[in-house]
Protein backbone atom coordinates (compact mmCIF):
# COMPACT_ATOMS: atom_id res chain seq x y z
CA UNK A 1 0.00 0.00 0.00
CA UNK A 2 1.71 3.18 -1.08
CA UNK A 3 0.40 6.17 0.06
CA UNK A 4 -0.30 9.32 -1.84
CA UNK A 5 1.91 12.63 -1.45
CA UNK A 6 -0.68 14.40 0.29
CA UNK A 7 -1.27 12.01 2.40
CA UNK A 8 1.86 12.10 3.73
CA UNK A 9 2.28 15.83 3.79
CA UNK A 10 -0.69 15.38 6.22
CA UNK A 11 1.07 12.64 8.37
CA UNK A 12 3.88 15.40 8.88
CA UNK A 13 2.00 18.40 9.19
CA UNK A 14 -0.63 16.20 11.61
CA UNK A 15 2.75 15.15 14.01
CA UNK A 16 3.45 18.63 14.63
CA UNK A 17 -0.29 19.33 15.90
CA UNK A 18 -0.22 16.66 18.10
CA UNK A 19 2.98 17.12 19.72
CA UNK A 20 1.03 20.22 21.23
CA UNK A 21 -2.01 18.49 22.83
CA UNK A 22 -1.41 17.95 26.30
CA UNK A 23 -2.05 14.76 27.84
CA UNK A 24 -2.35 14.53 31.69
CA UNK A 25 -0.91 11.45 33.15
CA UNK A 26 1.67 9.11 31.20
CA UNK A 27 -0.78 6.12 32.14
CA UNK A 28 -3.54 6.68 29.72
CA UNK A 29 -4.22 3.41 27.85
CA UNK A 30 -4.69 3.42 24.22
CA UNK A 31 -7.79 1.81 22.75
CA UNK A 32 -8.67 -0.44 19.88
CA UNK A 33 -12.26 -0.87 18.93
CA UNK A 34 -13.24 -2.78 16.43
CA UNK A 35 -16.73 -3.66 14.56
CA UNK A 36 -17.42 -6.07 12.50
CA UNK A 37 -20.69 -5.97 10.33
CA UNK A 38 -23.21 -8.82 10.16
CA UNK A 39 -21.09 -11.02 12.01
CA UNK A 40 -23.13 -13.26 14.21
CA UNK A 41 -22.31 -15.27 17.46
CA UNK A 42 -21.63 -19.00 15.06
CA UNK A 43 -18.96 -17.58 13.59
CA UNK A 44 -16.51 -18.20 15.99
CA UNK A 45 -14.91 -21.42 15.39
CA UNK A 46 -14.36 -22.37 19.01
CA UNK A 47 -18.11 -21.79 19.24
CA UNK A 48 -19.35 -23.66 16.11
CA UNK A 49 -17.53 -26.60 16.37
CA UNK A 50 -14.75 -25.88 13.93
CA UNK A 51 -16.85 -24.71 10.85
CA UNK A 52 -14.65 -22.24 10.05
CA UNK A 53 -11.19 -20.24 10.79
CA UNK A 54 -11.05 -17.88 13.35
CA UNK A 55 -7.70 -18.38 15.43
CA UNK A 56 -6.73 -14.69 16.26
CA UNK A 57 -10.57 -14.41 17.18
CA UNK A 58 -10.46 -17.16 19.55
CA UNK A 59 -6.86 -16.14 20.87
CA UNK A 60 -8.39 -12.63 21.53
CA UNK A 61 -11.41 -14.35 23.12
CA UNK A 62 -9.63 -16.82 25.43
CA UNK A 63 -7.60 -13.37 26.78
CA UNK A 64 -10.69 -11.04 27.02
CA UNK A 65 -13.65 -10.23 29.20
CA UNK A 66 -16.76 -12.21 26.89
CA UNK A 67 -20.37 -10.89 27.79
CA UNK A 68 -22.51 -13.68 26.73
CA UNK A 69 -25.57 -11.34 26.87
CA UNK A 70 -24.12 -8.63 25.15
CA UNK A 71 -26.81 -6.74 22.81
CA UNK A 72 -26.37 -3.74 19.37
CA UNK A 73 -28.38 -1.07 19.96
CA UNK A 74 -30.25 -1.63 16.55
CA UNK A 75 -30.78 -4.71 14.28
CA UNK A 76 -28.94 -2.59 11.36
CA UNK A 77 -25.66 -0.90 11.14
CA UNK A 78 -25.86 3.25 11.02
CA UNK A 79 -28.26 3.34 14.06
CA UNK A 80 -26.21 0.37 16.03
CA UNK A 81 -22.94 3.23 15.04
CA UNK A 82 -24.23 5.91 15.90
CA UNK A 83 -25.19 4.67 19.69
CA UNK A 84 -21.50 2.69 19.68
CA UNK A 85 -20.40 5.92 19.42
CA UNK A 86 -22.44 8.51 21.67
CA UNK A 87 -23.74 6.32 24.33
CA UNK A 88 -27.24 7.06 23.48
CA UNK A 89 -30.28 5.58 21.92
CA UNK A 90 -30.19 5.70 18.08
CA UNK A 91 -33.02 7.90 17.94
CA UNK A 92 -31.83 10.48 19.66
CA UNK A 93 -28.81 10.69 17.78
CA UNK A 94 -30.74 11.25 14.63
CA UNK A 95 -29.78 7.72 13.27
CA UNK A 96 -32.97 5.82 12.70
CA UNK A 97 -32.44 3.81 9.62
CA UNK A 98 -29.75 3.31 6.98
CA UNK A 99 -30.19 4.46 2.99
CA UNK A 100 -28.06 7.77 3.11
CA UNK A 101 -29.18 8.38 0.03
CA UNK A 102 -33.13 8.37 0.18
CA UNK A 103 -33.51 9.41 3.90
CA UNK A 104 -30.58 11.79 4.30
CA UNK A 105 -32.22 13.23 7.53
CA UNK A 106 -32.66 10.07 9.11
CA UNK A 107 -29.12 8.81 8.60
CA UNK A 108 -26.94 11.73 9.73
CA UNK A 109 -25.70 12.04 13.32
CA UNK A 110 -27.18 15.64 14.82
CA UNK A 111 -24.37 17.85 15.07
CA UNK A 112 -25.04 18.47 18.74
CA UNK A 113 -24.45 15.33 19.50
CA UNK A 114 -20.60 14.53 21.44
CA UNK A 115 -18.99 11.51 20.59
CA UNK A 116 -16.22 9.01 22.13
CA UNK A 117 -13.57 10.71 19.39
CA UNK A 118 -14.86 14.12 20.86
CA UNK A 119 -14.44 13.05 24.10
CA UNK A 120 -10.96 11.24 23.30
CA UNK A 121 -9.60 14.19 20.96
CA UNK A 122 -10.41 16.82 23.96
CA UNK A 123 -8.43 14.34 26.54
CA UNK A 124 -5.33 14.86 24.06
CA UNK A 125 -5.47 11.63 22.30
CA UNK A 126 -5.23 10.83 18.62
CA UNK A 127 -7.99 9.96 17.31
CA UNK A 128 -8.83 7.83 13.76
CA UNK A 129 -11.68 5.80 12.11
CA UNK A 130 -10.34 3.43 9.42
CA UNK A 131 -13.56 1.55 7.34
CA UNK A 132 -17.35 2.34 7.73
CA UNK A 133 -18.93 5.70 9.12
CA UNK A 134 -22.68 5.41 7.64
CA UNK A 135 -23.34 8.71 10.13
CA UNK A 136 -23.88 11.26 7.10
CA UNK A 137 -22.77 12.31 4.21
CA UNK A 138 -22.59 16.14 4.36
CA UNK A 139 -19.58 17.39 5.83
CA UNK A 140 -20.41 18.52 8.76
CA UNK A 141 -21.43 14.66 9.44
CA UNK A 142 -18.19 13.78 8.31
CA UNK A 143 -15.69 12.37 10.82
CA UNK A 144 -13.28 14.76 10.54
CA UNK A 145 -16.55 17.01 12.43
CA UNK A 146 -17.08 14.29 14.99
CA UNK A 147 -13.82 14.26 16.60
CA UNK A 148 -11.80 11.83 14.13
CA UNK A 149 -8.36 13.49 13.53
CA UNK A 150 -7.62 10.79 10.75
CA UNK A 151 -10.30 9.15 8.46
CA UNK A 152 -9.37 6.52 6.15
CA UNK A 153 -12.06 4.77 4.78
CA UNK A 154 -15.76 5.33 2.87
CA UNK A 155 -19.46 6.20 3.90
CA UNK A 156 -21.50 3.45 3.28
CA UNK A 157 -21.96 0.67 0.87
CA UNK A 158 -22.20 3.10 -2.53
CA UNK A 159 -18.56 3.24 -2.26
CA UNK A 160 -17.40 -0.68 -2.05
CA UNK A 161 -19.14 -2.40 -5.67
CA UNK A 162 -16.64 -5.23 -4.75
CA UNK A 163 -14.27 -6.26 -1.80
CA UNK A 164 -11.84 -5.82 -4.98
CA UNK A 165 -12.66 -2.75 -6.41
CA UNK A 166 -13.98 0.13 -4.02
CA UNK A 167 -13.03 4.08 -3.42
CA UNK A 168 -11.54 4.89 0.52
CA UNK A 169 -11.27 8.49 1.37
CA UNK A 170 -7.93 9.30 2.64
CA UNK A 171 -9.22 12.61 5.45
CA UNK A 172 -12.04 14.48 3.14
CA UNK A 173 -10.15 13.16 -0.70
CA UNK A 174 -11.86 10.98 -2.14
CA UNK A 175 -9.36 8.50 -3.92
CA UNK A 176 -9.06 6.65 -7.25
CA UNK A 177 -10.43 2.86 -6.89
CA UNK A 178 -8.36 0.23 -5.82
CA UNK A 179 -7.96 -3.31 -6.77
CA UNK A 180 -6.47 -4.35 -3.13
CA UNK A 181 -8.76 -6.94 -1.34
CA UNK A 182 -10.18 -4.18 1.00
CA UNK A 183 -10.06 -6.20 4.17
CA UNK A 184 -6.40 -6.54 3.71
CA UNK A 185 -6.23 -3.10 2.92
CA UNK A 186 -8.16 -1.70 6.04
CA UNK A 187 -6.17 -4.19 8.44
CA UNK A 188 -2.92 -2.60 7.17
CA UNK A 189 -4.24 0.99 7.55
CA UNK A 190 -4.76 0.38 11.39
CA UNK A 191 -1.54 -1.18 11.71
CA UNK A 192 0.40 1.61 10.17
CA UNK A 193 -2.01 3.86 12.62
CA UNK A 194 -0.92 2.09 15.26
CA UNK A 195 3.03 2.69 14.06
CA UNK A 196 2.81 6.52 13.33
CA UNK A 197 1.03 7.18 17.11
CA UNK A 198 3.00 4.44 19.17
CA UNK A 199 4.65 7.10 21.26
CA UNK A 200 0.88 9.31 21.81
CA UNK A 201 -2.26 7.68 23.78
CA UNK A 202 -4.51 6.74 20.30
CA UNK A 203 -8.00 6.22 20.28
CA UNK A 204 -8.38 3.83 17.18
CA UNK A 205 -11.88 2.70 15.24
CA UNK A 206 -11.68 0.21 13.35
CA UNK A 207 -14.76 -0.55 11.43
CA UNK A 208 -14.09 -3.22 9.27
CA UNK A 209 -17.02 -3.97 6.10
CA UNK A 210 -16.86 -7.74 6.34
CA UNK A 211 -18.64 -10.05 6.35
CA UNK A 212 -21.47 -7.61 4.91
CA UNK A 213 -22.22 -7.80 1.33
CA UNK A 214 -21.48 -7.52 -1.60
CA UNK A 215 -19.90 -11.13 -0.56
CA UNK A 216 -16.57 -11.56 -2.02
CA UNK A 217 -13.39 -13.30 -1.74
CA UNK A 218 -9.66 -14.57 -3.47
CA UNK A 219 -10.62 -17.90 -5.07
CA UNK A 220 -8.26 -19.53 -2.62
CA UNK A 221 -10.06 -18.95 0.44
CA UNK A 222 -12.93 -19.49 -0.73
CA UNK A 223 -12.10 -22.99 -2.36
CA UNK A 224 -11.68 -25.16 1.17
CA UNK A 225 -14.93 -24.14 2.64
CA UNK A 226 -16.17 -25.32 -0.46
CA UNK A 227 -14.54 -28.61 0.06
CA UNK A 228 -15.75 -28.49 3.03
CA UNK A 229 -19.47 -29.05 1.43
CA UNK A 230 -21.15 -25.29 2.17
CA UNK A 231 -22.80 -23.57 -0.19
CA UNK A 232 -21.11 -20.57 -2.09
CA UNK A 233 -22.61 -17.70 -0.04
CA UNK A 234 -21.82 -19.45 3.30
CA UNK A 235 -18.20 -20.48 1.98
CA UNK A 236 -17.90 -17.34 0.80
CA UNK A 237 -19.06 -15.42 4.00
CA UNK A 238 -16.37 -17.70 6.09
CA UNK A 239 -13.27 -16.92 3.93
CA UNK A 240 -14.40 -13.10 4.62
CA UNK A 241 -14.27 -13.37 8.56
CA UNK A 242 -11.04 -15.71 8.08
CA UNK A 243 -9.33 -12.94 6.14
CA UNK A 244 -10.55 -10.31 8.76
CA UNK A 245 -9.42 -12.60 11.62
CA UNK A 246 -6.13 -12.72 10.08
CA UNK A 247 -5.73 -8.41 10.03
CA UNK A 248 -7.05 -8.54 13.60
CA UNK A 249 -4.74 -11.28 14.62
CA UNK A 250 -1.47 -9.10 12.59
CA UNK A 251 -3.07 -5.92 14.55
CA UNK A 252 -2.51 -7.37 17.82
CA UNK A 253 0.84 -8.76 17.29
CA UNK A 254 1.81 -5.49 16.25
CA UNK A 255 0.78 -4.15 19.52
CA UNK A 256 2.63 -7.27 21.02
CA UNK A 257 5.83 -5.92 18.96
CA UNK A 258 5.42 -1.99 19.94
CA UNK A 259 5.03 -3.19 23.57
CA UNK A 260 1.57 -1.48 23.60
CA UNK A 261 -0.49 -4.21 24.48
CA UNK A 262 -0.43 -3.93 27.96
CA UNK A 263 -1.44 -0.37 27.85
CA UNK A 264 -4.29 -0.84 25.09
CA UNK A 265 -8.02 -1.66 25.53
CA UNK A 266 -9.28 -3.87 22.28
CA UNK A 267 -12.96 -3.65 22.30
CA UNK A 268 -14.47 -6.64 19.86
CA UNK A 269 -17.81 -6.24 18.84
CA UNK A 270 -20.32 -6.86 15.34
CA UNK A 271 -22.75 -4.02 15.09
CA UNK A 272 -25.60 -6.32 14.38
CA UNK A 273 -26.69 -10.01 13.73
CA UNK A 274 -25.79 -11.61 10.32
CA UNK A 275 -27.72 -11.28 6.91
CA UNK A 276 -30.77 -13.35 6.05
CA UNK A 277 -29.35 -14.02 2.57
CA UNK A 278 -26.92 -16.20 4.48
CA UNK A 279 -28.82 -16.89 7.59
CA UNK A 280 -28.61 -20.60 7.21
CA UNK A 281 -25.11 -21.07 8.87
CA UNK A 282 -24.77 -21.58 12.18
CA UNK A 283 -26.18 -18.78 14.74
CA UNK A 284 -26.68 -20.82 18.30
CA UNK A 285 -30.64 -21.57 16.12
CA UNK A 286 -31.40 -18.02 17.88
CA UNK A 287 -34.55 -16.62 16.34
CA UNK A 288 -34.01 -14.14 13.25
CA UNK A 289 -31.56 -11.84 11.83
CA UNK A 290 -30.29 -8.61 10.82
CA UNK A 291 -32.90 -6.23 10.67
CA UNK A 292 -35.05 -7.83 13.18
CA UNK A 293 -35.52 -7.03 17.31
CA UNK A 294 -35.24 -11.00 17.79
CA UNK A 295 -31.81 -12.36 19.43
CA UNK A 296 -30.65 -13.23 16.22
CA UNK A 297 -30.81 -9.32 14.90
CA UNK A 298 -29.05 -7.86 18.06
CA UNK A 299 -27.02 -9.72 19.94
CA UNK A 300 -23.96 -9.64 19.36
CA UNK A 301 -20.16 -10.96 20.04
CA UNK A 302 -18.58 -8.71 22.28
CA UNK A 303 -14.90 -9.03 24.00
CA UNK A 304 -12.91 -6.57 26.19
CA UNK A 305 -9.15 -7.08 26.58
CA UNK A 306 -6.89 -5.33 29.04
CA UNK A 307 -4.32 -7.56 30.00
CA UNK A 308 -2.99 -7.20 33.82
CA UNK A 309 -6.50 -5.45 34.52
CA UNK A 310 -9.17 -7.29 33.24
CA UNK A 311 -9.47 -10.96 34.48
CA UNK A 312 -10.61 -13.13 31.24
CA UNK A 313 -13.80 -15.22 31.18
CA UNK A 314 -17.61 -15.52 30.35
CA UNK A 315 -19.93 -12.63 32.36
CA UNK A 316 -23.53 -13.50 32.25
CA UNK A 317 -24.68 -9.35 32.96
CA UNK A 318 -27.15 -8.12 30.06
CA UNK A 319 -25.00 -5.09 28.20
CA UNK A 320 -25.50 -3.05 25.30
CA UNK A 321 -24.08 -0.62 22.97
CA UNK A 322 -24.61 2.07 25.15
CA UNK A 323 -22.20 1.45 27.87
CA UNK A 324 -19.15 1.53 26.25
CA UNK A 325 -18.93 5.28 26.22
CA UNK A 326 -19.14 5.66 29.60
CA UNK A 327 -16.97 2.80 30.01
CA UNK A 328 -14.20 4.20 27.98
CA UNK A 329 -14.69 7.55 29.66
CA UNK A 330 -14.21 6.02 33.26
CA UNK A 331 -11.49 3.53 32.09
CA UNK A 332 -9.66 6.38 30.24
CA UNK A 333 -10.17 8.75 32.78
CA UNK A 334 -12.16 11.33 30.22
CA UNK A 335 -13.51 14.54 30.89
CA UNK A 336 -17.33 14.29 30.66
CA UNK A 337 -19.02 17.36 29.14
CA UNK A 338 -21.48 18.67 31.83
CA UNK A 339 -25.34 17.70 30.75
CA UNK A 340 -23.72 15.00 28.86
CA UNK A 341 -26.88 12.55 29.34
CA UNK A 342 -26.06 9.01 28.78
CA UNK A 343 -28.09 6.20 28.14
CA UNK A 344 -25.79 3.80 28.94
CA UNK A 345 -23.76 2.53 32.12
CA UNK A 346 -20.66 2.12 32.45
CA UNK A 347 -18.86 -1.50 32.97
CA UNK A 348 -15.46 -0.34 34.16
CA UNK A 349 -15.80 -2.08 37.82
CA UNK A 350 -17.49 -4.76 36.62
CA UNK A 351 -15.01 -5.65 34.16
CA UNK A 352 -12.54 -5.05 37.45
CA UNK A 353 -14.40 -7.42 39.01
CA UNK A 354 -16.17 -5.19 41.45
CA UNK A 355 -19.55 -4.52 39.91
CA UNK A 356 -22.80 -3.50 41.38
CA UNK A 357 -25.31 -5.03 39.27
CA UNK A 358 -27.95 -2.91 40.99
CA UNK A 359 -26.54 0.16 38.78
CA UNK A 360 -27.60 -1.06 35.26
CA UNK A 361 -30.47 0.02 34.05
CA UNK A 362 -33.84 -2.38 34.50
CA UNK A 363 -34.95 -2.19 30.96
CA UNK A 364 -33.33 -2.00 27.92
CA UNK A 365 -35.06 -1.28 24.37
CA UNK A 366 -34.45 -1.42 20.55
CA UNK A 367 -36.66 -0.12 17.48
CA UNK A 368 -36.11 -0.20 13.85
CA UNK A 369 -38.49 -0.31 10.38
CA UNK A 370 -36.68 1.13 7.31
CA UNK A 371 -38.01 4.50 7.68
CA UNK A 372 -39.79 7.11 10.10
CA UNK A 373 -39.83 5.31 13.68
CA UNK A 374 -43.31 3.28 14.03
CA UNK A 375 -42.99 1.39 17.77
CA UNK A 376 -45.78 -0.78 16.70
CA UNK A 377 -43.95 -2.61 14.46
CA UNK A 378 -40.41 -4.59 15.18
CA UNK A 379 -39.43 -2.88 18.73
CA UNK A 380 -38.76 -4.82 21.96
CA UNK A 381 -37.80 -3.82 25.45
CA UNK A 382 -35.37 -6.42 27.69
CA UNK A 383 -36.15 -6.26 31.40
CA UNK A 384 -34.21 -8.84 33.30
CA UNK A 385 -34.76 -12.34 32.23
CA UNK A 386 -37.84 -11.36 30.25
CA UNK A 387 -38.36 -9.64 26.72
CA UNK A 388 -41.58 -8.39 25.08
CA UNK A 389 -41.22 -8.22 21.14
CA UNK A 390 -43.79 -6.04 18.85
CA UNK A 391 -43.67 -8.56 15.76
CA UNK A 392 -41.58 -7.97 12.65
CA UNK A 393 -43.28 -7.03 10.05
CA UNK A 394 -41.67 -8.77 6.43
CA UNK A 395 -43.37 -7.18 3.60
CA UNK A 396 -44.40 -3.50 3.90
CA UNK A 397 -44.46 -1.80 6.88
CA UNK A 398 -48.30 -0.78 7.66
CA UNK A 399 -48.90 2.83 8.17
CA UNK A 400 -51.00 2.41 11.68
CA UNK A 401 -50.86 0.66 14.46
CA UNK A 402 -50.09 -3.01 14.28
CA UNK A 403 -52.98 -5.18 14.31
CA UNK A 404 -50.51 -8.11 16.19
CA UNK A 405 -50.70 -8.40 19.72
CA UNK A 406 -46.65 -8.27 21.29
CA UNK A 407 -44.97 -11.45 22.04
CA UNK A 408 -43.32 -12.48 25.73
CA UNK A 409 -40.32 -14.39 25.82
CA UNK A 410 -38.71 -15.56 28.96
CA UNK A 411 -34.97 -15.57 27.42
CA UNK A 412 -33.18 -17.63 30.36
CA UNK A 413 -35.42 -20.49 29.37
CA UNK A 414 -36.65 -19.58 26.08
CA UNK A 415 -33.33 -17.87 24.05
CA UNK A 416 -34.44 -19.34 21.19
CA UNK A 417 -38.39 -17.14 21.81
CA UNK A 418 -40.36 -19.86 20.45
CA UNK A 419 -42.76 -19.77 23.52
CA UNK A 420 -44.84 -16.67 23.60
CA UNK A 421 -46.28 -16.50 27.48
CA UNK A 422 -48.09 -13.20 27.16
CA UNK A 423 -51.27 -15.21 27.90
CA UNK A 424 -49.39 -16.49 31.26
CA UNK A 425 -48.20 -13.08 32.09
CA UNK A 426 -51.03 -10.42 31.36
CA UNK A 427 -49.94 -7.83 34.02
CA UNK A 428 -46.09 -8.28 32.96
CA UNK A 429 -46.81 -7.83 29.42
CA UNK A 430 -49.11 -4.73 29.80
CA UNK A 431 -46.80 -3.12 31.89
CA UNK A 432 -43.75 -3.70 29.33
CA UNK A 433 -45.53 -2.96 26.33
CA UNK A 434 -46.74 0.67 28.31
CA UNK A 435 -42.67 0.80 29.03
CA UNK A 436 -41.59 0.51 25.12
CA UNK A 437 -44.53 3.58 24.41
CA UNK A 438 -43.27 5.27 26.55
CA UNK A 439 -39.36 4.85 25.63
CA UNK A 440 -40.38 5.48 22.10
CA UNK A 441 -42.24 9.17 22.78
CA UNK A 442 -39.32 9.97 24.96
CA UNK A 443 -36.50 9.33 22.40
CA UNK A 444 -38.81 10.72 19.75
CA UNK A 445 -39.19 13.61 21.61
CA UNK A 446 -35.50 13.88 21.97
CA UNK A 447 -34.69 13.29 18.42
CA UNK A 448 -36.63 16.06 17.12
CA UNK A 449 -35.65 18.25 19.76
CA UNK A 450 -34.25 21.62 18.83
CA UNK A 451 -30.89 22.10 17.36
CA UNK A 452 -28.01 23.40 19.96
CA UNK A 453 -24.69 24.10 19.63
CA UNK A 454 -22.67 21.37 19.67
CA UNK A 455 -19.77 23.00 21.30
CA UNK A 456 -22.12 23.91 24.14
CA UNK A 457 -21.60 21.75 27.38
CA UNK A 458 -24.67 23.29 29.71
CA UNK A 459 -27.59 21.58 28.28
CA UNK A 460 -29.81 19.80 30.63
Amino acid sequence: MNPPLSWIVFVLLFASVVGTRHVSGADKPNVVLILADDMGLGDFASHNGGLNRTPSLDRLADQSVWFQHAYSAAPVCAPARASLLTGRYPHRTGVVTLNQSLYPQLTQMRSDEITLANLFQDSGYVTGLIGKWHCGIAKEYQPLSRGFDEFEGFFDYKDVPSYFDYKLRIQDQQQPASDQYLTRDLSARAIQFVRRHQQHPFFLHLAHYAPHRPLGAPKDRVAPYLDKGFDRDTATVYAMIEIMDEGIGQLLDELDRLNLSENTIVIFASDNGPDPVVAPRFNHELRGTKYTVYEGGIRVPFLVRWPGQFAAGKRSELIHFVDVLPTLVDLCRLERPSGLQLDGTSLAGLLKGDADDGAFPKQRFWQWNRKEPLFTHNAAVREGEWKLVRPFVTRGIPKGPSKQSPALYRISTDPTESQDVSDQHPDRTARMNAALDAWGTEVERDRTRPLLNPASDSAD
